[in-house]
């Protein structure tokens, strides 16, 4: 989610346990990708989008690569060009599109745009793979772009966020593609692997843009550190997080996280950049977890 719940959300459910770590680590994870939204709003400016986006592939791919190296074996040469494709899709353009965002519109625009991802994965496998959607999904779809048209037609500080809003929820359709992309062509894969493979290809992808688009001048060392936190924290270790959330409490209830990146995402921002929460941020906020809530729990049933 940060933008990181494509591949996330992708992931075949494991066996359930109740222990005090569940809580503990669903709360850290809603942390790290609610500051992703946060250290985006930091770094976004001083390194322009393309060069922040392959700070932070490189970095979360390298988190994984060990990963990777064990199950080589699983990496066919046919499957080279499938995972390119996926991780243009699930990483180097929305994270391109949220880095966009994060340029032109407070952090809690992009958290809360985030949370469409498991509405658009729900949609996307609807229209393009047949599966069933359900009365009561239908209505929270419906209910969750109503929440983007009352974000998109906001204003902070004066200005409008609707570009931002536009680029965030385009971020969360490809985000929805990559979720179902994933299910169906990587399912056999071990997930820290996959993900390794595919942030691997986005930043050989993306690496052309981010050296011509790279910042003439000195980039400041919040900055820096902020863009190494997206990597390495953000990317690489949330994944990990997120998968041994997967394997204990399975993927429907370790999903639960998308509810808590918006609030964490709000709150960095406000404590520690002095961005005000908007009334028309809450109402729409409230009108996409809503829907997710509702869509989840149809989902299940």
């Amino acid at each position: 989610m940060a933008g990181d719940s494509g591949m996330a959300g992708a992931l075949a459910s494991g066996p359930l346990a109740r222990d005090w770590r569940t809580p503990a680590e669903l709360l850290l994870l809603g942390a790290i990708w609610g500051g992703s939204f946060l250290f985006m709003r930091v770094a976004a400016q001083p390194f322009g989008a393309f060069a922040l986006v392959e700070v932070r592939l490189a970095l979360g791919a390298l988190i994984l690569l060990p990963f990777l190296w064990r199950e080589r074996a699983a990496f066919s040469p046919g499957l080279w060009p499938k995972l390119a494709l996926i991780g243009a899709i699930n990483s180097a353009i929305p994270f391109l599109l949220f880095a966009w965002a994060a340029q032109r519109s407070p952090a809690a625009v992009g958290a809360i745009c985030n949370a469409m991802t498991v509405l658009f994965a729900a949609l996307v496998a609807f229209v393009f793979f047949g599966e069933k959607i359900g009365m009561r999904r239908a209505v929270a779809l419906l209910v969750g772009f109503l929440g983007v048209v009352v974000l998109a037609t906001s204003k902070a500080g004066g200005l409008s966020v609707g570009p931002a809003v536009a680029a965030g929820a385009t971020a969360a359709l490809l985000y929805g593609v990559g979720v179902n992309l994933v299910r169906r062509h990587l399912g056999g894969i071990p997930p820290a692997a996959a993900a390794a493979a595919t942030l691997s290809c986005a930043a050989l992808l993306l690496a052309p843009f981010a050296v011509a688009h790279w910042p003439s001048g000195p980039i400041p060392a919040a900055a820096w550190g902020s863009a190494i936190a997206i990597g390495l924290l953000c990317t690489g270790y949330a994944f990990l997080l997120y998968y041994r959330l997967i394997q204990r409490i399975g993927a429907a209830r370790a999903a639960t996280v998308t509810y808590l990146v918006p609030l964490f995402g709000a709150a960095f921002a406000w404590m520690f950049l002095g961005e005000p929460v908007t009334p028309m941020m809450v109402i729409a906020g409230g009108l996409i977890l809503g829907s997710v809530a509702v869509s989840q729990r149809a989902a299940r049933a």
